[in-house]
C-alpha cells in the first residue's frame, strides 16, 4: 500500500496544523555529523487545505554547497541566513538539507494532482508542502533534468544582476555546475565574446559541447565588460579582477563558506575602479526585485530546461537508499557536476 492510498483511508483533515501520524513513515536524509549522514523516518502529516503530498521522483546534489554542509563548514555568523527553505535542524547538524527536488503530486488541490513539480525540498521520498511553493515542470522537460531548476535559478539571478548587453565581452571563470549552467544561458545573448575560463583543461570538452570558446587561465582575454566568478577559489577571484575592464563588474556567485580570501586590492581592483558584487539567490536581484517574484524566477528557470544540452550537467546517479554511503565517496572525488538521486516507485 502506498502512502497515497493510506491517506485515502484517513478521515477528513482538520483545519490548521496537522499532527496525525500515518500508518507508514517517509524517509529523509540527514547530515548527522561532519562528513556523515543517514536515512531517518519522518512522520507524515495529512495535507491540509492548500497543501500537497509529493512523492519524490528525483533529487539533486549540488556538490559545492552540500559538501560545505557535510563538512560542518557553514560559518556560525551566517548560519541562519544560509538555511535552505525547508531545512530542519541547525548547522552544523544534525540537519536535513537539500534544495533540488522533483516529484509528482499524489494529493492536494485538484489542479495540482498528477503534475510533476519542482520544490526546494531536501532529500526525502514523501513530503507535504504548501502548493504555492511548488513549481510546475513543463511537460516537455524530463523529470530527471528538472532537478537542475534550482541551479538555473541561480544563473538567472546572476544575469539579472549583471544585465549583459549587445556586444558585451563576458568571461565565466570556473566551469563547475553553476558556471557551466550560466555559460549555457549566456549562449543566447548577442555578445561580442564569451569565454569559459578554467584551470582544468578537461573543461574544454564542456565548452565545445556548449559551442562556446574555452580559455585556460593563462590565455583568457582581458578588458571584459562583465566577469562572472564561479570557481570558489582565491586564484579564480584574483584572475577575475585581472580580466575585468576599467570600471566594470565582477559578479561573485561562489560561496566561500569559512574559506578566507586574500586579494591584491592595490592592483587591478583599486587602479581600475572595479566593482565586486555578490549574487545570492535568496532574494531576487535588485534590478528585477520589484517586478519579479521568487516563484516567477523558478518558473522561468524550469522553462529553460527544455534544451537537452542541460543533460550534460547530470553526471552521476544513485538510488535513494544508497545516498548515505554514496555521498561520502562523492565528496572525496573531485570533478563532476550534479549528482542525481533516484527514488523507488512504490508499485515496483
Amino acid at each position: 500500500m502506498t502512502i497515497s492510498q493510506q491517506h485515502d483511508e484517513q478521515p477528513p483533515a482538520p483545519q490548521g496544523k496537522h499532527h496525525i501520524r500515518l500508518p507508514g513513515e517517509a524517509q529523509a536524509y540527514w547530515v548527522t555529523e561532519s562528513g556523515a549522514g543517514e536515512l531517518r523516518g519522518e512522520s507524515m502529516p495529512i495535507p491540509g487545505p492548500g497543501e500537497a503530498l509529493i512523492r519524490t521522483l528525483y533529487s539533486g546534489v549540488s556538490r559545492g554547497t552540500e559538501r560545505v554542509v557535510h563538512e560542518g563548514r557553514v560559518p556560525e555568523r551566517v548560519a541562519e541566513r544560509m538555511q535552505a527553505p525547508h531545512q530542519e535542524g541547525d548547522f552544523p547538524g544534525p540537519v536535513k538539507y537539500g534544495y533540488l527536488n522533483v516529484g509528482v503530486v499524489e494529493q492536494g488541490p485538484q489542479e495540482w494532482i498528477g503534475k510533476t513539480v519542482f520544490s526546494l525540498h531536501p532529500h526525502q521520498d514523501f513530503y507535504v508542502i504548501p502548493a504555492n511553493q511548488l513549481t510546475a515542470v513543463p511537460e516537455d522537460v524530463p523529470a530527471r533534468r528538472a532537478v537542475l531548476t534550482g541551479i538555473v535559478e541561480v544563473a538567472i539571478n546572476a544575469l539579472w544582476e549583471a544585465g549583459p548587453k549587445l556586444g558585451d565581452r563576458v568571461a565565466v571563470v570556473g566551469g563547475g555546475l553553476v558556471g557551466g549552467v550560466l555559460a549555457t544561458l549566456l549562449r543566447k545573448y548577442p555578445l561580442e565574446r564569451l569565454q569559459l575560463v578554467e584551470a582544468d583543461p578537461g573543461k574544454a570538452q564542456l565548452a565545445e559541447k556548449l559551442g562556446i570558446e574555452f580559455a585556460s587561465t593563462e590565455d583568457a582575454k582581458a578588458d571584459c565588460d562583465i566577469v562572472f566568478h564561479c570557481s570558489a577559489s582565491n586564484e579564480g577571484l584574483k584572475l577575475s579582477l585581472q580580466l575585468a575592464g576599467d570600471d566594470s563588474d565582477v559578479i561573485e556567485l561562489s560561496w566561500f563558506a569559512d574559506k578566507e580570501v586574500t586579494l591584491p586590492l592595490g592592483e587591478d581592483f583599486h587602479a581600475r575602479r572595479l566593482n565586486i558584487r555578490s549574487s545570492q539567490v535568496g532574494a531576487v536581484a535588485l534590478p528585477r526585485r520589484h517586478r519579479r517574484t521568487n516563484a516567477q524566477r523558478l518558473q522561468l528557470a524550469a522553462s529553460q530546461l527544455k534544451d537537452p544540452v542541460f543533460d550534460t550537467f547530470l553526471t552521476s546517479e544513485c538510488q535513494f537508499q544508497n545516498l548515505p554511503t554514496t555521498l561520502v565517496k562523492l565528496f572525496e572525488q573531485p570533478g563532476g557536476f550534479c549528482h542525481v538521486v533516484a527514488y523507488p516507485n512504490p508499485e515496483d
